[in-house]
């Protein structure tokens, strides 16, 4: 049982003077807990002795643990705990008497082993905020199993709108399950602390994958429920909203995402194709909607003779939504992410920013991720 010795602090944030006890692993716990470190909070990230799984999930290794790992747990302290045994647990029970929040995502039944139980909890440290981060919820048919991020893509319907028409359902590039789930997390913390600056007391803040998931389904989940129609598979092109789709240019592509018959007529002016604007099956958005594939082909046919990187800056300076499509590189080292601080780096860390700026207590790297304790 060691810790790791408490590095220099940097400014304070919004968030100073909370104490957080993290016993999460993997992606959406970590993810939650950063966020509150990143804004001051004092975040303790308790591992077992073999460490969260994530440590070991690469290459690349960078300082002995995976990029994986480094990007999800910057801004906290580090200690290992093994809760088999009971100093360990004695431990526990005196970090919580000094803790403002509790996150955790242990299988069901867990805690309660270990003598930190629901009741316990609420009867021991009345005023915590537990949050619970689960798979499915502790109840209800699938209440207790285990979630990960994929498989609730797949459960949850998201994977039934991702892809091309004539292909497969289609995982989401990133853990957007996982990520989401992080940021419910954060919001229902946030709620509950709020709340007991009134009551005086904590409480539970239930998080699952699954519900998560659900609810990042929009507008998809509102025609189903509206319609009892069944989403299809679009590829990158908007159920409703037409055009709102890549398009190829003599450079590369380009996403145009054209919400309003204003835009859509500065478009067709700027392209030279103003006389789309008064073809009747290009009036409105649903008339577009009902043409997209002959207006595709209409757009690309003037689209191919322009440079992509001029076109952009242009239309997106006269009002036209729109954006090259760029690979990773080009996004993180886009002059727009340099200036607003969208990359942070310290030494051999290096991580993507945080992504709410406060006027008076911005968010800052002042904790590299722990390394496991010996």
């Amino acid at each position: 049982m060691t810790t790791e010795p408490e590095q220099p602090i940097a400014p304070k944030g919004a968030l100073h003077g909370l104490k957080v006890v993290d016993l999460t692993r993997v992606l959406a716990g970590p993810y939650c807990t950063q966020i509150l470190g990143d804004h001051g909070a004092d975040v303790l990230k308790v591992e077992a002795p073999q460490g969260d799984e994530t440590r070991r999930w690469g290459p690349p290794f960078i300082d002995g643990s995976a990029a994986y790992f480094m990007g999800v747990n910057r801004n906290k302290r580090g200690m290992v705990l093994d809760f088999n045994e009971e100093d360990a647990r004695t431990t526990l029970a005196g970090l919580l008497k000094g803790a403002d929040v509790l996150v955790e995502n242990f299988k069901a039944g867990t805690l309660d082993r270990w003598g930190f139980g629901r009741e316990v909890l609420e009867k021991e440290y009345p005023g915590l905020v537990h949050c619970r981060i689960t798979g499915f919820g502790d109840d209800g048919p699938h209440g207790g199993l285990p979630g990960y991020d994929a498989a609730v893509q797949a459960m949850t319907g998201l994977m039934s709108i991702n892809g091309e028409p004539d292909a497969e359902p289609l995982r989401a590039g990133v853990p957007v399950v996982d990520l989401v789930t992080g940021l419910n997390a954060v919001i229902g913390i946030l709620l509950a602390l709020q709340e007991r600056a009134i009551s005086g007391q904590g409480q539970l803040v239930d998080v699952s994958l699954f519900d998560s998931g659900l609810s990042v389904l929009h507008p998809h989940s509102a025609n189903y429920l509206f319609t009892g129609d069944l989403p299809a598979r679009t590829g990158n092109a908007h159920p409703n909203i037409t055009p709102y789709d890549t398009f190829e240019t003599a450079t590369g592509p380009i996403f145009l995402a054209v919400g309003s018959d204003r835009q859509f007529a500065k478009l067709c002016e700027m392209i030279g194709l103003p006389g789309l604007v008064s073809d009747e099956r290009f009036t409105t958005n649903a008339e577009r909607g009902r043409h997209r594939d002959v207006l595709k082909c209409e757009l690309e046919t003037a689209l191919a003779g322009l440079e992509v990187d001029i076109l952009a800056d242009r239309l997106i300076r006269n009002g036209v939504p729109c954006a090259p499509v760029f690979n990773l590189a080009q996004a993180l080292n886009h002059p727009q992410a340099q200036h607003r601080h969208m990359v942070w780096h310290d030494g051999t860390y290096r991580g993507v920013g945080a992504p709410v700026r406060l006027s008076r207590s911005p968010a800052s790297l002042r904790l590299k991720p722990p390394k496991l304790a010996d």
